[in-house]
């Protein structure tokens, strides 16, 4: 399993993987502990690993939190729950969905999910992977939540039957649920070795800015156009 690691890490940006360590994973952030929404206020979810989670990073810089910045600064009334636990797999999100829908005050307007990361570093079959991302995009469907998908690519080392069926759960699952697909997302990092981490994976707070700017009309396209009211 060593040698598979250390070859994944010569493939920095084609990995895409979410901090898989010897590290104790982050507390698990959960929507009970958020402030209860203002109205008119649209609630974003991000539900994801060490990606969304900002591993290595300060408060306040992580991609949703750059993110929420980016779309109140057009003007648009969001209050995003970041619900990112680095070293998450697909089964991991799926196993506390309904513990952080359920903790939250205001049914979100919309979800982002990133996840999958962390199950290709563990050469998890494809299929189980497909399987768990099915089973959380099934859940945000019955509860009558808008979801945008944001794609990961498996890493070349891991072979081109492994590739092709890890690359395409995103764009078939994303047709499946009626989910916004965001293409590789991390794409804009490829070829930048500054925008990345020590570790060559997670990136810097520069390299988040750039994810943002590339993602960000997708996602305000993705939002409901009027603020779901505010339960009382």
């Amino acid at each position: 399993m060593k040698w598979k690691l250390m070859a994944l890490l010569a493939t920095p940006l084609a990995l895409v993987g979410c901090k898989e360590s010897t590290e104790a994973p982050a507390p698990q952030p959960t929507a009970a502990v958020t402030a209860a929404p203002v109205a008119g206020e649209m609630t974003v979810l991000a539900l994801g690993d060490s990606l969304f989670a900002g591993y290595g990073l300060g408060p306040g810089e992580s991609y949703p939190a750059h993110l929420e910045s980016a779309l109140k600064a057009r003007g648009l009334p969001v209050k995003f729950v970041n619900a990112g636990v680095s070293g998450d797999t697909t089964a991991d999100g799926l196993a506390r969905v309904d513990f952080v829908l359920n903790g939250m005050k205001q049914k979100p307007a919309l979800a982002l999910i990133s996840l999958g990361g962390n199950d290709m570093l563990r050469a998890v079959p494809p299929a189980e992977t497909r399987k768990n991302l099915a089973a959380i995009l099934a859940k945000f469907k019955a509860a009558k939540v808008r979801v945008v998908l944001l794609q990961l690519l498996a890493a070349p080392n891991l072979g081109k039957e492994y590739a092709d069926q890890f690359n395409a759960i995103y764009p078939a699952l994303a047709k499946q649920y009626g989910a916004t697909l965001v293409p590789f997302w991390l794409a804009p990092l490829q070829g930048h070795p500054e925008l990345l981490q020590g570790d060559h994976i997670h990136p810097t707070l520069p390299g988040i800015d750039k994810l943002v700017a590339a993602t960000e009309a997708q996602v305000a396209a993705a939002l409901p156009k009027r603020a779901p009211p505010v339960p009382r």
